[in-house]
């Protein structure tokens, strides 16, 4: 069962084709049975929306292409010159690079402009049941809605580490929700984003998805969709543009990740070592952000949370995308298989496109660190369930973490 796919019930741009239903389940997955994710979803990409140059990573202000990711691409048949005048959207089972070790991810500098980061707020109407009583394991009483309250402006004064995550896919441009969280191999200078696993990788029937970005603080003075579509970059993206030059996600998500029925979704999680697409600027995420949150990988049993906090952007109906919301609820418990970990399930009206955002509890300092994310919920939006992070998820954090130690 995926948890997936953007979900709920979002519009598609008015460039989009109504996509089939079983094609729309490869490229994000919707939850079924009940379960949609929050990704939010695919939008046609514009024809003038070619990208202005490529890259992969940068050297003293210079991007350079590393000898690593020349060689991954290389032996995939992929051209890195083709790959930016548009090779990226060759989605041929032979193309779509699946396994951990084959996440490449150029950058493709100025795909990502304001237009094309309005108009990735689109997704698809999935309607799934809301009703997933779980008969596995524990699963407490669907939660009553709680709805969303925006995020005063500038988000970054109340919730700097949180951001947008942009993505492509067979069906489109995509979006999803992340935070920037502490690296223990480099202190104070964090690159790392947290968001869902459904976010990066589409699962068992997919591979990675491309020109994966995350821009904080998106939008941070709050901008209608209206005045977006004249608002220059530094409005929309204030603090930048940062390319995933690294992505992991756990090997459940990757071996059974599906388009129906939450398949996968206690494992829904994964960590983007990111960086600047302009090329090094000195300053690190967390550095540029002013902010980066622990990771708490051994959160207090349900009873004993008094609340959780989860951050999102999103898109689907009533929603546009634009704007930073939250939902606070004290969590129950989801159980979707009685050999899987318990989820976290919180009373929310956010909408597809809040996946992969951070859930914020009280941590064992008595300080707040991010507990899980979201990965699915009902069409309906009256509740969304994360993973509980456990040693799956620390050990796909600390892989990141130490792959990267002293840069």
């Amino acid at each position: 069962m995926r948890a997936i796919r953007p979900v709920l019930t979002a519009r598609r741009s008015r460039r989009a084709r109504r996509a089939p239903s079983a094609v729309l389940a490869v490229a994000a997955v919707t939850a079924v049975l009940a379960l949609t994710a929050t990704a939010c979803g695919p939008s046609e990409d514009k024809a003038d929306a070619e990208p202005s140059s490529s890259s992969a990573q940068s050297s003293d202000g210079k991007i350079t292409i590393p000898d690593d990711l020349k060689d991954r691409l290389k032996e995939h048949g992929i051209d890195l010159d083709q790959w930016k005048n548009g090779e990226w959207k060759n989605w041929d089972k032979d193309k779509w690079l699946r396994e951990a070790q084959d996440f490449v991810n150029p950058i493709i500098e100025g795909l990502w402009d304001p237009d094309r980061m309005r108009d990735a707020d689109k997704a698809p109407e999935q309607p799934v049941d809301n009703d997933i009583s779980g008969d596995a394991g524990v699963t407490d009483p669907t939660p009553a809605p709680v709805r969303a309250a925006h995020v005063r402006t500038p988000f970054h004064d109340s919730a700097a580490e949180s951001g947008k995550l942009f993505f492509d896919g067979p069906e489109g441009s995509m979006v999803c929700s992340a935070t920037v969280v502490k690296d223990p191999a480099n202190p104070g200078r964090s690159n790392m984003v947290w968001t869902a696993g459904h976010c990066v990788h589409a699962g068992r029937n997919g591979g990675w998805y491309r020109n994966i970005a995350f821009v904080p603080s998106y939008n941070n003075s709050g901008l209608s969709l209206a005045e977006l579509r004249n608002a220059p970059k530094e409005k929309v993206a204030p603090y930048g543009v940062w390319w995933g030059q690294w992505a992991q996600t756990s090997d459940q998500w990757i071996a059974e990740g599906g388009p129906t029925g939450g398949q996968g979704a206690p494992y829904d999680f994964a960590v983007l070592r990111v960086a600047p697409e302009k090329g090094a600027t000195g300053k690190s995420l967390e550095e540029t952000v002013g902010s980066a949150l622990p990771v708490d990988f051994n959160a207090p049993a349900v009873p004993e949370i008094a609340s959780m906090t989860a951050t999102g952007f999103p898109a689907a109906p009533p929603y546009d995308g634009q704007q930073l919301l939250q939902c606070k609820d004290k969590p129950g418990r989801l159980s979707l298989a009685k050999e899987d970990p318990t989820m976290y399930r919180v009373g929310c009206s956010m909408t597809g496109g809040s996946s992969g955002g951070g859930w914020v509890a009280t941590g064992q300092d008595g300080k707040p660190a991010l507990v899980s994310n979201t990965s699915i919920g009902p069409v309906t939006a009256g509740w969304l369930a994360g993973p509980r992070l456990g040693k799956e998820a620390k050990g796909v954090y600390d892989a990141v973490s130490r792959k990267y130690a002293g840069q």
